[in-house]
């Protein structure tokens, strides 16, 4: 066995997706130059798609806040600069050959897979560390040996073994989203936590193709307002990084963030198949105000406190929220309890200076794990996405985005009184355990989801009238919620109609009896849903 051996820049192992929907294998050279010709990434798994696309934008954020698109040296010295370089590279529609290949051939040591002093994203002095299958390294499964999954997706040889190019990629998985399970080598060291990816928020853009991906995520302005500091990925470091769990200030520019080493690695391979490796805990940084990392969505830690300024942290996604229902923190600006995401404000800065036509549709994907236990095991991974046109991100916008965060709210609203009207039919058949009010909020959201989504992305705000737009959206979100509380009424049976009387406490000392009914419930429900959702001429009917 070569004990060098795998270089990621000349060996396909990057799964992208064609145009014609076929998924091929190409190396980390060739995803970058020939970028344009690939619809995405089209890796295992969305959240390593997200640690893909780091890697990649790693590169391109080192390369180019030093040479400009022609491949002359030329660092990034002011905001003007930085824009007009953006610029010339979006008009180029593919990132040029030159400097990439320039930048990486110089560093091409430093991408072997197998190297006995600097592996690729990983350390020689980890082998220390827990020792882990393939199984867990896999995070299709990430199976450990204290928990092992009733039904995998992999079976004999493909749940105990992997290729090179599956392991690398699930190496930079591995290395973003890994649980707190690890125990430390070391006496009196603090806790990690979960990988970086994993505490975030996160949040991309997303182009017609990969290029366009890369390109708007490419944030060279911080907050789309300041220069980065100097570019600092991890294979330039003259020494790597081995002490575990090491804290460390927080990164000033985006190539050190995005190949931060959460986690000391060193995989383990066995007849030219990687059979597990070894974990130690890896770099980290508090998550307060580090606005370095500008791909997460952020809540205001300091909001439940009277008088306290505002403290932003990353926000995890719940897997239970669709995406559209996070719109307001998430793109709009608010007055200092809002912070948005870095790649919004750029996407917002871009449709600005009209880089991006008005009418252009822009997309947003989130994803994420779902931890157990204090972060000790991954139950489950979800994405979402969003699409709107880029007009919604810039000033005209700002009325809009109060008019959908308006009506996201009286979704909110309208979700109650279905739950409502569910409990109060369950309590009319006799139902004491009062838990039918979440199922049906959840069936409300699920039956305007895609409705909601499509009123968002047909949204023109330089054309559309306001109130004829909202009021076609209202009609659509009452007419669901009436459907949904006569099936109730249908579905609820001889008892429920008939109803059961209810002792309720009207104070300390008096009780009084009230009659749940279905019929009586679902008069009640109406009416405070008309109260909700008015009819109005803009439906295009008689109010």
């Amino acid at each position: 066995m070569q004990e060098i051996e795998f270089n990621l820049l000349t060996e396909p192992w990057i799964r992208v997706r064609l145009p014609d929907n076929t998924v091929q294998e190409v190396s980390l050279t060739d995803a970058l130059i020939h970028a344009q010709e690939y619809v995405d990434l089209a890796g295992e798994m969305p959240t390593q798609d997200a640690a893909m696309l780091r890697l990649l934008l790693a590169i391109l954020f080192t390369v180019f806040s030093r040479v400009n698109e022609a491949g002359k040296p030329e660092p990034l010295e002011d905001e003007e600069t930085a824009l007009e370089r953006w610029g010339a590279l979006w008009a180029m529609k593919h990132f040029p050959e030159q400097p990439i290949r320039e930048y990486l051939e110089q560093w091409k040591d430093r991408f072997w897979l197998f190297h006995p002093e600097r592996p690729f994203w990983q350390v020689p002095e980890a082998a220390i560390g827990t020792e882990y299958g393939a199984a867990k390294l896999n995070g299709e499964m990430s199976e450990s040996s204290n928990k092992i999954r009733l039904f995998p997706l992999y079976a004999g040889a493909g749940k105990t073994e992997m290729s090179y190019a599956q392991a690398a990629r699930w190496l930079l998985n591995v290395n973003g989203y890994d649980d707190t399970s690890a125990k430390p080598k070391g006496k009196g060291l603090p806790s990690v936590g979960a990988g970086w990816l994993g505490k975030i928020g996160y949040i991309q853009a997303c182009g017609a193709n990969l290029f366009e991906t890369l390109m708007l995520n490419l944030t060279l302005l911080r907050d789309g307002t300041e220069l980065w500091g100097e570019c600092k990925p991890c294979w330039e470091w003259e020494t790597p990084k081995s002490d575990e769990r090491t804290e460390i200030l927080q990164p000033d520019n985006p190539a050190q963030l995005f190949t931060l080493q959460s986690r000391r690695l060193l995989l383990h391979r066995e007849n030219e198949k990687v059979d597990g490796f070894a974990l130690l805990g890896g770099d980290f940084f508090p998550r307060e105000s580090a606005f370095v990392e500008q791909m997460t969505i952020w809540r205001n830690a300091a909001a439940v406190k009277k008088n306290e300024p505002p403290q932003f942290v990353p926000c995890r996604h719940d897997p239970a929220k669709q995406f559209w229902r996070e719109f307001p923190s998430v793109f709009c600006k608010g007055e200092g309890n809002v912070h948005q995401p870095g790649v919004v404000r750029w996407g917002g800065k871009l449709q600005q200076l009209r880089f991006l036509p008005p009418k252009r549709k822009i997309h947003f994907r989130i994803s994420a794990v779902q931890y157990g236990d204090k972060d000790f095991f991954v139950n489950d991974s979800f994405s979402d996405n969003l699409a709107f046109q880029a007009a919604l991100l810039d000033e005209l916008g700002t009325a809009w985005q109060n008019r959908i965060t308006e009506e996201i709210g009286h979704c909110e609203q309208a979700a109650s009184l279905v739950g409502h009207l569910a409990q109060d039919i369950a309590t009319a058949a006799g139902d004491k355990n009062g838990n039918a009010s979440d199922p049906a909020r959840a069936q409300f959201y699920f039956a305007v989801d895609q409705p909601f989504r499509q009123w968002l992305q047909g949204i023109d705000p330089e054309e559309d009238e306001m109130s004829e737009a909202t009021a076609r959206w209202q009609a659509i979100a009452r007419g669901v919620a009436e459907q949904m509380g006569r099936q109730m009424v249908l579905e609820a049976g001889s008892a429920a109609l008939v109803g059961h009387r209810v002792k309720l406490d009207a104070g300390k000392k008096t009780e009084r009896m009230e009659l749940y009914t279905a019929p009586k419930a679902y008069n009640r429900f109406l009416g405070r849903l008309y109260e909700l959702y008015p009819k109005t001429n803009n439906e295009g009917g008689t109010a």
